[in-house]
């Protein structure tokens, strides 16, 4: 289920990040200098995209003059340097033809994956430089280092990106999957339960903790499947699967009122071909390919009696 051929969106490496080109002011220069170097610019959170007849597509432009304080590296892509910008959002310039802009939720399932992931580090590392411009330790101002992928303070120390870790759970019993309804969400839309790891707790620990708070069953097997970065803003999603515990009753489901409108057990045939009422998570998200990976497993999964591990 997580061969490197088959891996949620996000998560499949196909930008050269070039760590050794960041780390390295002659080649960071000779890199924005490059004739092939593209530009992608940020606005919030939303990207410029271009539709037409060939598909959708981001919308990059060449490196323009001097690079200023804030543009950060994100790597490559088919070896051609790429870096990105945050402008202001009320910035009027000329668009290219066709050109929108638009949150990547709303176009990324149709971007390739290489510009997917260049949205996500340019969205992760972007929106990072906004909060750090002071330090933390004596709120002295901060700037950036290494083609952006940290900051250092006046003292010398280096400050690098914070990524929130958070467990996202597929709970299986008898050919079917528990999914719930966050209690903000419109009615009939539906994911696998989720929740962040508090300090001090292990990834296990809070799959369990998480699944009981929300659904108040209890788990027995819990087997890690593979992570996917979420970098709207700074997220890593641990995707698990996981059972109930021997002698858990499946039906005796207490969804936590502040966080869970609704549960539900779905079987493959009510997920493969949903009706009007249902609505699945986006196809970006980590959640979705878990989804799908256990639609497409039919029936090649038993249940069993195992316990507790």
């Amino acid at each position: 289920m997580t061969s490197n051929s088959a891996r949620p969106p996000l998560a499949r490496g196909a930008l050269d990040r070039d760590a050794a080109t960041r780390a390295d002011q002659e080649l960071l220069a000779a890199a924005w200098s490059d004739p092939a170097t593209r530009l992608l610019r940020l606005r919030g959170v939303e990207i410029p995209v271009i539709a037409d007849d060939d598909g959708v597509r981001l919308s990059w432009r060449p490196a323009p003059g001097d690079p200023d304080a804030g543009d950060v590296f994100l790597g490559r892509i088919d070896g051609a340097p790429v870096f990105a910008r945050l402008e202001p959002e009320s910035a009027g310039e000329t668009r290219a033809p066709l050109e929108t802009w638009t949150h990547p939720f709303q176009v990324g399932a149709r971007l390739t994956e290489a510009e997917r992931e260049a949205v996500g580090v340019a969205s992760a590392l972007l929106r990072w430089h906004e909060a750090a411009g002071f330090s933390s330790r004596d709120g002295e101002r901060t700037e950036p280092i290494l083609g952006g992928w940290a900051r250092i303070d006046a003292h010398g120390a280096e400050h690098f990106p914070r990524t929130d870790p958070a467990v996202i759970v597929l709970i299986e019993h008898e050919d079917r999957v528990l999914l719930g309804s966050n209690a903000l969400w419109e009615p009939g839309r539906f994911s696998l339960l989720a929740g962040f790891v508090e300090a001090g707790e292990s990834l296990e620990q809070a799959v369990q903790r998480e699944v009981f708070e929300e659904s108040g069953v209890k788990l027995g097997e819990i087997t890690y499947v593979t992570s996917q970065p979420w970098p709207f803003p700074r997220s890593l999603m641990l995707g698990f699967r996981a059972r109930l515990a021997t002698g858990v009753d499946p039906e005796a489901l207490v969804p936590d009122p502040t966080e869970i409108s609704e549960l539900r057990w779905f079987t493959r045939e009510e997920l493969r071909d949903p009706d009007d009422g249902l609505t699945l998570p986006m196809p970006l998200s980590i959640a979705r390919w878990m989804i799908d990976c256990w639609v497409a497993e039919g029936g090649s999964r038993t249940d069993d009696t195992r316990g507790a591990s």
